[in-house]
């Protein structure tokens, strides 16, 4: 299932939404992958194991599942999530992309990628409601980063 949407960020029409810089959505959408917890509540732990200005690789912990990821940077610009096969966890991929398509006017873009194809009738039931709980997520991740630039932590 590949899958995408758009969140937008900032609406000019709107004035009782409070605008973000690009440098405040960028911080926001680092802090989810370095400090996941913030953004996921059913997520139990986050181990970083290596860090540097272009990449994280991290365990994530959720009860008895563990998964190892690596997220990798393209600064103020892109975020991307890559899951290794692992165990009965199949390849995975998520970006998310800053869109700017006017000055100030500030969109994310998610883009799930399972790299299967096909998909049989049960799998695309099951899928609509991924797409749906993807959707729900991203919304709420801005949400949060929205929060934290509120209260001044994204500078």
């Amino acid at each position: 299932m590949k899958f995408s949407h758009l969140v937008e960020i900032n609406d000019p029409l709107n004035p009782l939404i409070e605008p973000l810089s690009r440098a405040q959505l960028w911080r926001g959408l680092v802090l989810r992958a370095e400090q996941p917890k913030m953004f996921v509540p059913h997520l139990d732990a986050c181990d970083i194991l290596e860090k540097s200005a272009a990449l994280v690789e991290r365990e994530l912990r959720y009860g008895e599942t563990v998964i190892r990821d690596r997220v990798s940077y393209l600064p103020q610009m892109q975020v991307h999530y890559h899951v290794p096969q692992q165990n009965d966890i199949p390849m995975s991929d998520l970006t998310m992309t800053i869109e700017e398509p006017q000055p100030g006017v500030l969109y994310v873009r998610f883009i799930y990628d399972d790299h299967k194809t096909g998909e049989d009738p049960a799998e695309a039931f099951y899928n609509e409601f991924r797409r749906s709980a993807y959707q729900e997520s991203d919304i709420d991740t801005i949400r949060t980063v929205r929060e934290l630039a509120g209260n001044g932590s994204l500078g």
